[in-house]
């Protein structure tokens, strides 16, 4: 896999199963298809918990959700300790142009889900914004945890 825009080198677990290239997912404690998006997801969620302090506990990887009777998955929700979304992340795979149509996905996603910020990356670019009540206001980079800073 490609090298990605990200503050240090991780460590996974790689394995061959069949023929196919598989990555262990230490947040969800099992082996998935090692896809080109799949390891941007990875490299995101160690980002945020080993870079930016947010606990693994409280990470939840392509959890699933509603809106308006319609079945949808974010890659990446980050809660507080009272259970509301902090973060909440769009991961694409790094051939795929990160535009308009990645902001509009987790906007709507965020409409349900309600987080502060926003982050859509393809691992090579990552964006991050915040939902405050004046509105969706770009950040410089996706914030640290404030409990552990």
């Amino acid at each position: 896999m490609e090298s990605l825009n990200f503050p240090r080198t991780y460590d996974f677990e790689i394995r061959d199963q069949a023929g196919q290239s598989e990555i262990f997912d230490a947040i969800r404690r099992k082996w998935l298809v090692l896809t080109p998006e799949e390891w941007v997801r990875q490299h995101m969620v160690r980002h945020l918990v080993e870079d930016l302090g947010y606990p693994a506990g409280r990470t939840g990887i392509e959890t699933g959700f509603e809106r308006m009777g319609v079945p949808y998955r974010a890659d990446i929700i980050i809660h507080d300790r009272s259970g509301n979304a902090v973060i909440v992340a769009e991961c694409k795979a790094p051939d795929v142009r990160i535009d308009q149509r990645a902001f509009d996905q987790i906007g709507q996603y965020n409409h349900t889900i309600g987080a502060r910020y926003l982050v859509v990356t393809n691992g090579l670019k990552h964006f991050c914004v915040e939902a405050s009540p004046n509105g969706i206001v770009p950040t410089d980079a996706i914030p640290a945890n404030p409990d552990t800073h």
